[in-house]
């Protein structure tokens, strides 16, 4: 099934678990309509990096909206595998498709710099939540410890 939502009222993202184990949503409504995807992190986090560049070429957005909060349903429509922007500097929108893992489903989202910038802060405020990067590796460190492999076995786990 192909979602394409041009005008969404709300786009939010979440996650739910605990830290280390934790599932990243995107949610999407349009109307009544509601789309739910789930996403790796390291997904999330490129999303984020792409919108802040691409808000930085269409020029500074105007009030950023701050409920990103996920709605209660939390049933994944599908898993993200690929995901794609584009921009349209007449509109000044950014069009992000988030293509499915296996099926042929996709959510299309039409999105103002004001959303797209909401949701880069969002989403990066998220992903800073999780586990600290180690020093040495740059691998999550979790809380059970941390084998790092640029210690090469000489040292014990990083706690």
């Amino acid at each position: 099934m192909n979602y394409v939502f041009d005008a969404p009222d709300k786009v939010m993202v979440g996650v739910r678990g605990e830290v280390g184990n934790r599932l990243f949503l995107l949610q999407a409504r349009q109307g009544r309509r509601l789309v739910i995807v789930k996403c790796e992190k390291i997904q999330l986090s490129a999303l984020a990096e792409w919108l802040g560049q691409v808000i930085g070429d269409l020029g500074r957005p105007g009030h950023l909206p701050d409920d990103f909060a996920l709605e209660p349903e939390y049933e994944a429509d599908f898993a993200v595998g690929d995901i794609a922007i584009a921009i349209d500097e007449d509109a000044q929108t950014i069009e992000v498709t988030l293509e499915s893992v296996e099926e042929d489903d996709s959510l299309e989202l039409t999105l103002t710099k004001e959303w797209a910038g909401g949701l880069a802060i969002a989403i990066t405020r998220l992903v800073e939540a999780g586990r600290p990067p180690c020093p040495l590796c740059g691998g999550p460190l979790d809380p059970k410890g941390h084998d790092c492999p640029r210690t090469n076995g000489h040292r014990p786990p990083i706690r």
